[in-house]
């Protein structure tokens, strides 16, 4: 079995988390993946998935270079029953780190309002 049939699994996901700049190579008995997530929630993902196909860590046969997007946000939209906690648990994020991206829109992180876009920064 090849390092890329070995890791199918792995890189699959990287692809589905639409991983920026994704390279993939095998070099020396070595996969090297390449890439950056957009959050540290993906990253993570994707370090879970490593973990589950080799969990030990003792292959030594994959090399995982993801980095985290920085400064990006992504935007949501508030539905009800939402909270800064609740939507910051989803996301990866704290919701003090959510409140300090919206302190334009956001007076009292406890009021926060259905239909509102909000910026979800990088976690």
């Amino acid at each position: 079995m090849s390092l890329l049939d070995k890791y199918k699994e792995l890189t699959d996901l990287a692809t589905n988390l639409g991983i920026a700049n994704l390279q993939v190579r095998e070099q020396d008995n070595v996969l090297y993946i390449d890439g950056t997530a957009k959050s540290a929630a993906d990253k993570d993902k994707v370090w879970d998935a490593y973990g589950k196909i080799d969990p030990e860590f003792r292959s030594a046969d994959v090399v995982l270079n993801i980095a985290v997007a920085e400064g990006t946000t992504t935007e949501y939209t508030v539905v009800s029953g939402d909270s800064l906690s609740k939507i910051g648990r989803a996301h990866g994020v704290s919701w003090e780190a959510i409140f300090e991206a919206n302190r334009d829109l956001i007076k009292n992180p406890d009021l926060i309002q259905a239909g509102w876009k909000i910026k979800i920064p990088t976690a």
